[in-house]
């Protein structure tokens, strides 16, 4: 027992004079001083909860019911590993891909995330500003705090639009012609909102919160009338706030279709049969996407729905995807799997609610770094070579 005791000392003595455990301990706390101290993308996190309150937060931060979803989009990521290639001679890979026509700087953009008035005082006007500084397309959501036409001109040009569709067609024609009339080139109608959600997170944050939230809101966000909230949000002048139809089928794909020449996107698309509608009914695209985890909770990760969907609809109909990407290796593995390109949501968001407009481009630019560093290890020259040659998913070749 003595020697057990003594072997116990010793082993505790080497552990609390190891390098390793020094590190570990170190990189635990790990703190970002200024904006350049970050590493990557999930730096920003702590920081955003730091600079939020409660109920702001929990916006963020909340899936729905356990929020098992939310996690399952990052832990999905790990189902698929990249087979690196060395002394492929590359020095500067091409990153550009063409979409709809167009060709984008980076295969990323910023996808909607609503009210980020509520993340910094700027909200989408810093969130432009660092879109157009870092060449990358952005995505405004319906429930923006600033208008789109002032996010146009921060931007330089009209973003894509994220469409919640109002419960009248009157009152869909209205905002879908304000729309047009922006120069908006992409409509995307994100259909995961249609049957409601379950918040909890969100609402207990909410309830924590100790602030007066009729100070910013109409009225109070969980007893109050979303649609009342929604009236006092520059998209929707002249519209009564009631969004979701709940009767919506695929007819309305149709009617929306003929309504507008934008491209069309259907966001929200989770498997191969809807995606196959999607084509059937005229969209120009869709976005594997459950909303950040915050729609149902399906316990499905959007990279592991991706392979059905892209197979589904070939090269008939693009195919981008949002969830839980934080890497450029998360990136490099969608791309592999057929995407188009990758939209992120939280990072740029903490990253916004930490640093404003200079927190989202240093985002975008960690994102860019890691992307171009992902493509060198697995030796590819562009964004055009990357296919399911490079990718596993668990440990077998993905068909």
């Amino acid at each position: 027992m003595t020697r057990l005791v003594l072997a116990r000392r010793e082993f505790f003595r080497f552990l609390a004079s190891s390098p390793v455990l020094a590190a570990a301990q170190d990189a635990s706390n790990h703190t970002v001083a200024s904006i350049k101290d970050a590493l990557n993308t999930m730096d920003f996190e702590p920081l955003a909860r730091k600079a939020l309150p409660p109920a702001h937060w929990g916006y963020l931060a909340s899936g729905v019911d356990d929020d098992v979803t939310v996690r399952m989009n990052r832990e999905a990521m790990t189902h698929f590993q990249l087979r690196a290639r060395r002394l492929a001679g590359i020095v500067k890979p091409d990153l550009t891909t063409e979409v709809f026509g167009g060709l984008w700087e980076t295969p990323i953009y910023v996808s909607a995330v609503g009210g980020q008035r509520a993340l910094h005082p700027e909200g989408e006007l810093a969130t432009a500003r660092a879109a157009k500084a870092r060449k990358t397309t952005q995505m405004l959501s319906t429930n923006t705090s600033t208008s789109l036409e002032e996010v146009g001109k921060a931007l330089g040009t009209a973003p894509w639009f994220q469409f919640y569709m109002p419960v009248t067609w009157s009152e869909t024609e209205k905002l879908v012609r304000r729309v047009e009339a922006a120069g908006c080139p992409v409509l995307a109608w994100t259909i995961d909102r249609v049957n409601g959600r379950n918040t909890e997170t969100s609402a207990r944050l909410a309830r924590a919160d100790t602030r007066d939230c009729l100070a910013c809101h109409a009225t109070h966000p969980i007893t109050g009338s979303g649609a009342q909230n929604r009236r006092a949000m520059p998209m929707f002048k002249g519209l009564s706030g009631e969004l979701h139809p709940a009767e919506a089928n695929w007819s309305y794909v149709d009617r929306l279709r003929k309504m507008t020449r934008m491209k069309l996107v259907l966001k929200g698309i989770d498997t191969a049969e809807d995606a196959v509608l999607a084509r059937e009914h005229g969209a120009d695209g869709v976005v594997v996407s459950n909303h950040g985890g915050r729609s149902m909770e399906t316990g499905r990760g959007t990279i592991d729905i991706l392979p059905e969907v892209v197979d589904a609809v070939g090269s008939q109909v693009a195919v981008f995807v949002d969830g839980g990407f934080r890497r450029g290796t998360d990136i490099v593995k969608a791309l592999a799997l057929g995407a188009r390109a990758v939209g992120i949501g939280r990072p740029y968001a903490w990253g916004l609610a930490s640093f404003g407009q200079e927190g989202v481009e240093r985002v975008l630019e960690i994102l860019r770094a890691e992307l171009t560093m992902t493509m060198l290890g697995c030796g590819l020259a562009s964004t055009r070579e990357i296919t399911r040659a490079c990718i596993l998913r668990n440990g077998s070749k993905v068909g």
